[in-house]
């Protein structure tokens, strides 16, 4: 079986080396150079001739330096005739940009799928894509992963009487069905309006919350200005509290400001799929390093990946037996 090399842009190295230690292999070492006309050149420390290799690179703020390096990276893996490569990306940033919803408007999700597999990636492996639709722009395999099972084990053993998962919108509901599944918990969601990046108008809950406490399962957390505005609404319609549960804690902007003390928050859970706020040292944090290992050692013995979520969501596991109709 041919040799596994991985390798890290400087987006995320601490979930590189959570990585390669569930792996059991060495996190080869990347030079990146930065030329006085700013310009960036990476150079792969590591022989990769015949190799499979596997570029971990979360697609963080700043966005476009940091997707620059790994399409760079690839290239470089590509000239030094790696056998496959495989580009990790625990979080594809431009997910959101996945539909034509104005005039004139690029489709961001499209373009830099097409870059990744122009660069010479010969597959992807990411995790909780903004939307179902995104896995469709890749002209090369994708691999999504889910990190719901992970959340919801962070809930199990607590006292979760009078309890509701909610969703921010409508279109996250689906998601945040499958969660409350796994707990047992009835789930509601929000019918939100987006004014611009950072505001949103959330005018009606669809569901129960009266009386109960709320967690709340988003995919991603950037401004925090849907979630501040969902707890608004909660409040109002009787909501005694909420926990908060989110894959992509990114928290730009004003969103640690905004949540680290709001009131009705309880508590906030996120994954590593980022880089977690160094001014934040109470929220809490559950690693996906494990999954994503596992992964990786599945996709490079040619076994199934899906197979990891059984039980969890049957969007990410194999197809369910077909009625008898």
């Amino acid at each position: 079986m041919r040799e596994i090399v991985v390798f890290s842009g400087s987006a995320h190295h601490s979930l590189a080396d959570q990585i390669c230690a569930d792996l059991g292999v060495e996190l080869s070492p990347v030079e990146i150079h930065r030329f006085s006309n700013d310009c960036l050149q990476a150079q792969l420390q590591a022989n990769c001739r015949q190799r499979d290799v596997y570029i971990v690179q979360p697609l963080v703020p700043p966005t476009q330096e940091h997707l620059m390096e790994l399409l760079l990276m690839i290239d470089a893996a590509r000239g030094a005739s790696a056998a496959q490569i495989t580009a990790v990306m625990p979080h594809y940033a431009y997910a959101r940009s996945d539909k034509k919803d104005s005039s004139r408007i690029s489709i961001g999700g499209r373009l830099v799928a097409d870059l990744l597999s122009t660069a010479g990636a010969n597959r992807v492996l990411t995790m909780a894509l903004h939307a179902p639709q995104v896995h469709g722009f890749f002209s090369v395999p994708v691999d999504h992963l889910t990190a719901i099972g992970e959340l919801a084990e962070h809930f199990r053993g607590k006292d979760l009487t009078d309890t509701v998962v909610v969703s921010p919108d409508l279109g996250n509901a689906k998601t945040a069905t499958q969660f409350a599944r796994l707990l047992g918990l009835p789930v509601a969601a929000g019918s939100k309006q987006r004014l611009a990046d950072d505001t949103v108008v959330i005018d009606a809950i669809v569901g129960n919350v009266a009386g109960k406490r709320a967690i709340v399962l988003d995919d991603e957390i950037a401004t925090g200005g849907s979630i501040v505005e969902l707890l608004d609404r909660l409040q109002q319609f009787g909501c005694t509290g909420a926990a908060v549960a989110c894959t992509h804690g990114l928290f730009t902007g004003k969103a640690v400001e905004r949540l680290r003390n709001h009131p009705f928050i309880t508590e906030m859970v996120t994954t590593d799929t980022v880089p977690r706020p160094s001014d934040w040292p109470e929220l809490q944090v559950r690693s996906v390093a494990g999954l994503f290992a596992e992964a990786i050692s599945r996709i490079h013995a040619g076994e199934s990946v899906s197979s990891l979520f059984d039980g969890v969501d049957p969007s990410h596991a194999p197809p369910q037996p077909k009625l008898p109709f």
